[in-house]
């Protein structure tokens, strides 16, 4: 059975933890990274933060400046200049956990040349609402299978949270999942803080699945808006997208969840309608007529829905799930069909 719990309920299975979890590396450069890199920093619990990013120039002008030149670049940044670098297998020898948070489209090429050796009893956190394309895997099914990473030692953050709030500290909500709860428990207390409340499950698959799944509904969001359609047909878009999501993930991981809690439905909610949403502005952009390439080179971002639907196209065929939504949003982005044609179909089908 899936649980989330709120994280101030006290255990004493747990009160060992926190000297296992005083260094942290942090890989990626992106937004979302650098938001977590403030989250880590602003909570109080003592701890070591590393931060691993490829672009040597955005390294050397946080250590000059304190922000990211290319993300976020409100947010201070206040790491000592040794626990900020380029060498990925240094980064990762120096903490016990590492939190991955690249685009799923990169992580191999990220992680090229570390080994499972490299990564033997670290506590690995997948931050990454993606899925790896041609293993066609989820984060934590990749490290498993891959790098050997028990299961167990895996976590899972999920939303709902836009970078964008995070530097803003506006009020928002993180869950935190893995298969062993006091390790959830422990590093959801490592990232609240004044303006982030967490809440921690046990249900990997589902909530990885779920933020995958909602990058793609993000999608068909913009396109339906980027066409001309309005709010009313969008309540039921995102009505029955949360649907497609209860049905995928129950076919794939069977337990019983709460589909109406926040790191579901909630996590679908803002990544569907905020202005922050970079795949609903990427299928903004395609259903206004942009080619998918000129709407990916004028964002100069990653919309993980766009390599998501593909994979998830390819996981359905064993699934055989029913999924409007995703198969509308695969004929418009990689068949190329017209985003009007394909709205009104599926508009057909919805109710």
């Amino acid at each position: 059975m899936s649980r989330t719990l709120r994280t101030n309920f006290q255990r004493r299975d747990i009160l060992f933890m926190p000297q296992l979890v005083k260094k942290i590396a942090v890989i990626g450069g992106g937004s979302w990274a650098t938001a977590i890199v403030k989250i880590l920093s602003d909570n109080l619990v003592e701890k070591e933060i590393f931060w691993w990013m490829r672009s040597l120039p955005a390294i050397q002008h946080i250590k000059k400046y304190k922000h990211n030149p290319s993300y976020l670049s409100s947010v201070e940044i206040n790491l000592p200049d040794d626990h900020l670098s380029g060498d990925l297998k240094f980064i990762i020898s120096k903490a016990e956990f590492i939190l991955l948070n690249v685009p799923a489209a990169f992580l191999k090429f990220a992680l090229e040349g570390i080994s499972s050796e490299d990564l033997k009893g670290k506590k690995i956190i997948s931050a990454i609402k993606g899925i790896v394309p041609d293993d066609n895997l989820i984060i934590g099914e990749f490290l498993n299978k891959t790098y050997s990473i028990p299961l167990s030692d895996i976590l899972v953050i999920s939303g709902p949270c836009h970078a964008e709030e995070v530097a803003l500290e506006k009020l928002s909500y993180l869950t935190i999942a893995s298969a062993d709860a006091a390790l959830a428990t422990c590093f959801a207390e490592m990232l609240n803080t004044r303006y982030i409340k967490t809440n921690v499950s046990d249900d990997i698959y589902g909530t990885e699945y779920a933020a995958v799944l909602k990058n793609i509904y993000a999608i068909a969001s913009g396109i339906c808006h980027g066409v001309g359609y309005g709010d009313n047909f969008q309540a039921v878009l995102i009505s029955n997208a949360l649907r497609e999501i209860k049905r995928f993930v129950d076919v794939v991981h069977p337990i019983n969840r709460d589909i109406k809690e926040s790191a579901y439905l909630g996590d679908l909610l803002v990544t569907a309608y905020s202005q922050f949403s970079r795949n609903r502005t990427f299928g903004n952009m395609v259903g206004k007529g942009y080619t998918v390439k000129s709407a990916q080179l004028e964002m100069n971002m990653i919309a993980e829905g766009y390599y998501a639907v593909n994979c998830l196209h390819q996981i359905n065929k064993v699934y055989k799930v029913n999924m409007p939504i995703c198969r509308a949003v695969y004929a418009i982005l990689y068949e190329k069909h017209s985003p009007h044609v394909e709205m009104k179909l599926l508009s057909e089908q919805l109710s």
